[in-house]
């Protein structure tokens, strides 16, 4: 986890932060009371806020694109790991890492792994705590280039076979409705299907062969699940995490030892850390990238230090 003794990066230091905040309006119930108590607890802390909701994919990467560390000190990404994705996004891409406002995070999703990832709990006074007065530190992002040249930045993971190919398929009606229990239906069809060829996956020159692999720039995994305990959101290393087998059988094995924090130690599970990975299967295979299809394989993905600054809970 990101050390709890940091110091403030802000240059607004001593005074309340100002916030861009982009949030996803189609979040409702429980959600939707979260985003308006936190916005509560916020203007309670003095903080001036803008506040811009999105209309369609792609409307949180452009409002982070067009941040301007004069003007705010905070770019607050309220939503899931996707929207916060399409943020993370949008401040790598502005030409000068010295406008890049830090980002912080209201979680609204489904997982909320970077959540967890900082530490943060889900209760709306600590969340507001934590916008206004937490600790900024530099982290690391991972930055993963289909075939079509196209590059994608993530924070937490990327990952080819098994798990692409259920946030592919995902009804995305049945996760409005179910949330997590979504996944898992789609899991269980996808584990009826015909299983692929295997993955060759190339890691800092030393080639493997994998039913289905993760990258990982974080410990966590579908929430609050430890898939890859040393990775670490402020080294610029990447954790590879290899499934050997992927038939129903030890697909099912895995999720169950998942669940239980035992994944590391189980059969089949290999975790190799490296900064230049090259994942290849079959032709226009997908690769998702923090829940969401950003990629086909062919794939190579690497690690970027330092790339974006973030707000983290101290404890």
């Amino acid at each position: 986890m990101i050390a709890a003794i940091m110091s403030d990066s802000t240059s607004n230091r001593g005074a309340a932060r100002r916030l861009l905040v982009i949030y996803n309006p189609t979040a409702g119930g429980s959600r939707r009371r979260r985003f308006e108590a936190v916005l509560a607890e916020l203007a309670e802390l003095g903080c001036p806020m803008d506040v811009r909701p999105t209309t369609g994919p792609g409307d949180a990467g452009h409002f982070a694109a067009e941040a301007d560390a004069t003007a705010h000190d905070l770019v607050v990404a309220a939503g899931g790991d996707g929207t916060i994705n399409e943020v993370v996004n949008g401040l790598v891409g502005l030409p000068a890492p010295g406008k890049r406002p830090p980002l912080a995070i209201l979680p609204l999703g489904t997982a909320n792994v970077l959540a967890a990832e900082l530490g943060l709990r889900i209760v709306p006074r600590d969340i507001a705590s934590v916008i206004a007065q937490g600790a900024i530190r530099p982290v690391s992002l991972g930055q993963a280039e289909g075939a079509d040249g196209q590059a994608r930045i993530f924070s937490l993971m990327a990952g080819a076979g098994f798990d692409a190919r259920v946030v592919e398929s995902l009804d995305l009606r049945l996760k409005r409705l179910l949330g997590k229990g979504a996944y898992v239906v789609e899991s269980l069809h996808q584990m009826c299907r015909r299983q692929p060829p295997p993955l060759r996956v190339t890691v800092d020159g030393r080639e493997y062969e994998s039913a289905s692999v993760v990258v990982s720039n974080a410990r966590f995994y579908a929430g609050r699940y430890l898939l890859a305990p040393e990775a670490r959101l402020d080294e610029p290393l990447l954790h590879v995490c290899l499934f050997r087998y992927g038939d129903a059988f030890n697909t099912l094995r895995y999720a169950l030892a998942l669940q239980r924090d035992r994944l590391p130690v189980s059969r089949g599970f290999k975790i190799v850390s490296g900064r230049n990975i090259r994942i290849e299967g079959e032709n226009t295979a997908p690769l998702q990238a923090d829940g969401d299809i950003v990629a086909r394989l062919p794939v190579n993905i690497r690690p970027l230090p330092d790339a974006l600054q973030m707000v983290t809970a101290v404890s």
